[in-house]
């Protein structure tokens, strides 16, 4: 696994100034975003918790993504990361939200939505959740580590916007 150790403490900074906490809300990459800002010391006081969501019923029973949503765009979609995120929100004390829901492979990739493709969500509490769509190449685990680097930058970015 990559080391994110980098991204993890300039969020961890950024959190702690501001008096502030994370959530994460995570499908294809299955927990690796908590457990890069968990392995730091200290993350208890950034870190509110983390949801691991691989199938819809899991999706809508702790972060209430509706099934209209699933049944409609699929699991893997922007609606999908935008409805993620708010449950995270929704569902935790943080003031912050990643979400992240895509296709790692090596299979379930299909028409329009290819092996690769991922839709990360974030958003403040009291602000607007916003997506954005990335296409990830190489295997299963490359596709992983892209994504928990793409997710933890935009983590920062956001806070760094404050």
């Amino acid at each position: 696994m990559s080391d994110f150790k980098g991204l993890v403490e300039q969020i961890s900074i950024e959190l702690k100034n501001r008096g502030m906490m994370i959530a994460t809300a995570e499908s294809c990459t299955g927990g690796m975003v908590a457990a890069a800002i968990t392995a730091r010391p200290g993350s208890s006081s950034v870190f509110d918790r983390g949801f691991v969501t691989y199938s819809y019923e899991s999706k809508e029973e702790l972060l209430n993504v509706s099934r209209e949503i699933l049944e409609k765009h699929g699991a893997v979609s922007p609606e999908c990361a935008v409805a993620m995120a708010h449950g995270a929100l929704d569902r935790s004390w943080a003031d912050l939200a990643i979400s992240i829901t895509g296709i790692a492979g090596p299979d379930g990739g299909m028409e329009g939505k290819p092996v690769g493709l991922v839709y990360i969500g974030y958003g403040l509490r009291d602000g607007p959740v916003e997506v954005q769509e990335h296409h990830f190449s190489g295997d299963r685990d490359l596709v992983r580590e892209q994504t928990v680097t793409a997710a933890l930058t935009l983590a920062l970015t956001t806070l760094k916007g404050l």
